[in-house]
C-alpha cells in the first residue's frame, strides 16, 4: 500500500482552506496514517478513499458524488469494488496526471492554493471503466499508471447507500471471502414447511483458515446481490437512510469545491437547511418486507423451517469475514414448498346423519350437492365434545362461519344447482367428534331441540339416604327424556367426569340396570318447561353419576351435562 498513503495526506491538505500555511507536501508519517485508517470518523463522508479500507456512504437521487484517491507510482496493482445497496448505481472510474508539486519552489514562492485546486478539478481525465446496474462490480488492474483517480457515482432511482473499497495490494489484502469453484446453493430436501440448503465452503475458511460465518437470507420477493441490499430492506421503510445533518455529515468540498452545484441551489431544493422538518425530507412509509436473515456460523448445511406450504421462497447465502465484516454473495436460488396433503372430501346425503372425527387442530372437508332445486338448506351440527368451527361456502362464496358447542342448526338460502363445501375445524384442546346433517327438507329434523342450559340441578334439601331429587329444562317441542344412574367411587372427580362428556353416546351404550325411567315432556310456555324426578333405591353415603338423554323423532339422542350426586350417610 506504500504508493498510495503519502499522497492521501497530500490530497487532504490540498483540499483544505489553509491559505496562511506554506504550500509544501507533507512528509510520510506511517504511524499517523495507520491511526487515521483505524479511526473511521477520519474518512467519514470524506471525498478521499483510503487504501485498503471499505467506506460506506450515501447518494441522494440525481445528485452525483465524486471520490478521489492517488496512485503515486506507475505499474501499481489496483482494485476498486463498488457495492450498491438498495438501488442501481451509475459509476465511472477515471484518472488524470498529478499536479506538479515543485512548480513554485524555484522562486521560493508557493503556488497559490486555488491554482492547485484548479489543476486537480478542471481536467476530466481518462475514463478507465464505467458500469450501470445493481451488481457488485469490480475494476481490477495488475499495472495501473500513477495519477489522481476519480470515482463518480450517481443514483437516478432514489436516495441510497453504497460501499466502496479500493486497494493497491489486492493480492495480499483479500478482505472479501473467496467463493468456491461452485458458488451455487443446493436445495437438498423440500417439504411442506421446510427447505434444506447446502453449499460448498469458502476457500478463505477452508484454506486460509480465516474466520468465516455464513448468513442465510429468506424472502418471497427476489434474490439479493449483496448483504448491504439485505440490510437496507430489513430497515423499517424506504427511508432506512437518515438524511445527513448539515455541517456534520457533509464535507464542504463535496459540492462547491469539486465542481458540483453549490449548496445555494441544491440545498434549497432538497431542504437540507430547513428547520420545519426533522430532516427536511419527505419519507414514504412502506409495509415491512417479509425478510429473514439467520447466521449459522461455519455450517455448510441448514434447514429452514416454519415456512408456508405451496409458497415460493428465495434463498441467498453470504460468506462474511468476521475480521473485516466484509461479505461475498453466493449464487442465490429459489424453491417452492410442497402443497398440503389434499384431504378426502366426504359427500353428505340429503337427510342422513354423518359421523365426523377430527384430529387435534385438524380439519375435515365435506360436500353437499342437492340433486333437486331448493329454496332453503338446513345444516344441523351436534358437537360431541369441545366446540368446533364450521364454515359453509356455496359455489366458493362464504355464507357461514360459526363456533358450535352442543347442538346448533343453521338455515341458509338455497340456489339452483348450488354446491356447498363445509369445512370443520377441530379444537386445540384435543380430538373432536361430531354429527352433521344437511337437508333441503325443512321438516326433516333428526336432532332434538335443546334448551340453552343443559345442566342437571340437584336439590340438596331433598337428598336422603336412599334418594335424590333432580330437575332439568325442556323445550316447547315434545321429546322423550331418559334418565340413567351409575354408582362411582368417592374419589371420582370433575376431570374424570369431563372425559365422559361425549354427548353423542346414546342410551344404547348404557347397561339396562343403569336405566331409571323414560318419559315425554314439553311445555308451550318456555318459562315453565321444567321437569323434576326423584331417583330412589340408592345406597346410603354413595356417589352416583346421573345422565339425562333427550331423544328426537329421528331416533338421535343428545346427552345433558352429567351430574355427580351423593346420598346422605346418616338419616
Amino acid at each position: 500500500m506504500l504508493p498510495l498513503r503519502c499522497p492521501l495526506l497530500l490530497l487532504l491538505l490540498l483540499l483544505l482552506p489553509l491559505s496562511s500555511r506554506p504550500q509544501k507536501f507533507p512528509t510520510r508519517d506511517e504511524e499517523l496514517f495507520q491511526m487515521q485508517i483505524r479511526d473511521k470518523a477520519f474518512f467519514h463522508d470524506s471525498s478521499v478513499i483510503p487504501d485498503g479500507a471499505e467506506i460506506s456512504s450515501y447518494l441522494f437521487r440525481d445528485t452525483p458524488k465524486r471520490y478521489f484517491f492517488v496512485v503515486e507510482e506507475d505499474n501499481t496493482p489496483l482494485a476498486v469494488t463498488v457495492t450498491p445497496c438498495d438501488a442501481p448505481l451509475e459509476w465511472k472510474l477515471s484518472v488524470q496526471e498529478l499536479p506538479e508539486e515543485a512548480s513554485g519552489e524555484g522562486s521560493g514562492e508557493p503556488e497559490p492554493l486555488e491554482q492547485q485546486k484548479q489543476q486537480i478539478t478542471n481536467e476530466e481525465g481518462t475514463e478507465l471503466f464505467s458500469y450501470k446496474g445493481n451488481d457488485v462490480e469490480y475494476f481490477v488492474s495488475s499495472s495501473s499508471p500513477s495519477g489522481l483517480y476519480q470515482l463518480d457515482l450517481l443514483s437516478t432511482e432514489k436516495d441510497t447507500h453504497f460501499k466502496v473499497y479500493a486497494t493497491t495490494t489486492p493480492e495480499s489484502d483479500q478482505p472479501y471471502p473467496e467463493l468456491p469453484y461452485d458458488p451455487r446453493i443446493d436445495v437438498t430436501s423440500l417439504g411442506r414447511t421446510t427447505v434444506t440448503l447446502a453449499w460448498k465452503p469458502s476457500p478463505t475458511a477452508s484454506l486460509l483458515k480465516q474466520p468465516i460465518q455464513y448468513c442465510i437470507v429468506i424472502n418471497k420477493e427476489h434474490n439479493f446481490k449483496s448483504l448491504c441490499a439485505v440490510e437496507a430492506k430489513l430497515s423499517s421503510d424506504d427511508a432506512f437512510m437518515m438524511a445527513p445533518k448539515p455541517g456534520l455529515d457533509f464535507s464542504p468540498f463535496d459540492f462547491a469545491h469539486f465542481g458540483f452545484p453549490s449548496d445555494n441551489n441544491s440545498g434549497k431544493e432538497r431542504g437540507f437547511l430547513k428547520s420545519s422538518s426533522k430532516f427536511g425530507r419527505q419519507t414514504s412509509s412502506k409495509p415491512r418486507v417479509d425478510l429473514h436473515k439467520v447466521c449459522v456460523g461455519n455450517k455448510n448445511i441448514f434447514t429452514v423451517s416454519d415456512l408456508k406450504p405451496d409458497t415460493q421462497y428465495y434463498f441467498d447465502m453470504f460468506a462474511v469475514n468476521t475480521n473485516t465484516n466484509m461479505s461475498t454473495a453466493y449464487v442465490g436460488t429459489f424453491a417452492r414448498t410442497k402443497e398440503e396433503a389434499k384431504q378426502k372430501t366426504v359427500e353428505l346425503k340429503d337427510g342422513k346423519v354423518t359421523d365426523v372425527f377430527i384430529k387435534r387442530k385438524g380439519a375435515k372437508f365435506l360436500r353437499f350437492a342437492p340433486v333437486s332445486s331448493h329454496q332453503k338448506v338446513t345444516f344441523s351440527v351436534h358437537s360431541c365434545l369441545d366446540a368446533v368451527q364450521i364454515q359453509v361456502r356455496r359455489d366458493g362464496k362464504l355464507l357461514l362461519s360459526q363456533n358450535v358447542e352442543g347442538v346448533r342448526q343453521f338455515q341458509l338460502r338455497g340456489k339452483a344447482k348450488a354446491k356447498y363445501l363445509i369445512r370443520l375445524k377441530g379444537s386445540k384442546k384435543g380430538a373432536s367428534m361430531l354429527k352433521i346433517l344437511a337437508t333441503t327438507r325443512p321438516n326433516k329434523q333428526s336432532f332434538p331441540s335443546l334448551p340453552e342450559d343443559t345442566r342437571i340441578k340437584a336439590f340438596d334439601k331433598l337428598r336422603t339416604c336412599s334418594s335424590v331429587t333432580v330437575a332439568w329444562l325442556g323445550t316447547q317441542e315434545r321429546n322423550k327424556f331418559c334418565i340413567y344412574k351409575r354408582e362411582v367411587d368417592d374419589n371420582y372427580n370433575e376431570e374424570q367426569k369431563k372425559r365422559e362428556q361425549n354427548q353423542c353416546l346414546g342410551p344404547d351404550t348404557r347397561k339396562k340396570s343403569e336405566k331409571v325411567l323414560c318419559k315425554y315432556f314439553h311445555s308451550q310456555n318456555i318459562q315453565k318447561a321444567v321437569t323434576t324426578e326423584t331417583i330412589r333405591g340408592l345406597q346410603p353415603g354413595k356417589s352416583y353419576l346421573l345422565d339425562v338423554y333427550v331423544i328426537g323423532h329421528g331416533g338421535h339422542s343428545v346427552k345433558y351435562q352429567s351430574k355427580l350426586v351423593k346420598t346422605r350417610k346418616f338419616c
